[in-house]
């Protein structure tokens, strides 16, 4: 168990609590910790407010930053985490700056409280980093969090937008695919035709993979369960862009596309769509 009777002493101490924020500011301006988009009066706030929540926990006794006198403090630092990765700027280095720095300032008041009693200067020295880390550590767990939950809302947003569903006609759509169809993306394009079919009363939809670099087994098995969920809605699926080379590959691949409708490209697709939707196409 840690002893941070110190500490606290010094935390709850307004002369000495003064002077650490005073030193632990020109710590983080000296680090370019305010690289991001916050002012020094903003700085200069969650400084006092981190020192006054801790100095606070503190005197509850606790030595457990995840006991329940702590959690004012987490919350504090978790909001600040969060802010710093979503939309002030911030590195994950620069969002660690501003907890590790403020060890040297709180050293250098232990260091006068203790003057000559060594033994006393290292107990506290050592409880103050194992409190300063776990705070340190638990910000940045939380700023990394935050910005993997960023990445992948950006990459769902991403799958969207490549993956557009477009209305070549009344009853008839069409998903023209570039690139990879891996597992997320083949959900991503089922859930998007399907949602349109019901928007818009569609009865046919074409799926183009003319950009589609590859075909393998995986590729085809998702386009077949698009066909047949699309079936199930009441639809019909025409696949076009089917290349020699990847007519060839389904074949050497087993897969089995008996029953769906497939095209060379997208204008024999839509000409065929139109036909089966009753509309005339002239020449």
């Amino acid at each position: 168990m840690m002893e941070l009777s110190a500490i606290s002493e010094i935390l709850n101490t307004a002369a000495k609590r003064s002077a650490i924020q005073q030193e632990w500011l020109r710590q983080l301006a000296q680090a370019g910790s305010g690289a991001g988009t916050i002012s020094k009066d903003d700085l200069a706030k969650q400084t006092d407010e981190f020192l006054e929540l801790l100095g606070a926990a503190l005197r509850s006794g606790s030595t457990d930053v995840d006991a329940p006198p702590f959690k004012p403090l987490r919350e504090f630092l978790e909001d600040i985490s969060r802010s710093r990765a979503q939309l002030q700027g911030f590195s994950s280095t620069e969002t660690a700056i501003f907890i590790f720095s403020f060890k040297q300032p709180l050293f250098e008041q232990l260091r006068a409280l203790h003057r000559a009693d060594a033994d006393g200067l290292t107990k506290d020295v050592w409880a103050a980093t194992r409190l300063v880390d776990s705070l340190g550590m638990h910000t940045v767990k939380t700023f990394q969090l935050t910005r993997e939950a960023i990445i992948r809302r950006q990459q769902e947003e991403m799958l969207e937008l490549s993956t557009p569903v477009v209305k070549l006609w009344e009853g008839i759509l069409a998903l023209p695919m570039v690139g990879t169809l891996d597992s997320a993306r083949a959900q991503v394009v089922m859930e998007s035709l399907l949602n349109r079919i019901v928007e818009t009363g569609s009865q046919i939809a074409i799926l183009d993979i003319t950009g589609v670099p590859t075909v393998d087994t995986l590729v085809a098995q998702h386009l077949l369960k698009t066909v047949t969920a699309l079936r199930l809605m009441g639809a019909e699926c025409i696949i076009s862009g089917v290349r020699p080379q990847i007519a060839q590959t389904i074949v050497h691949l087993g897969v089995d596309l008996q029953g769906v409708t497939t095209k060379s490209n997208l204008a024999d697709a839509l000409a065929l769509a139109l036909k089966r939707a009753g509309y005339t196409v002239s020449h």
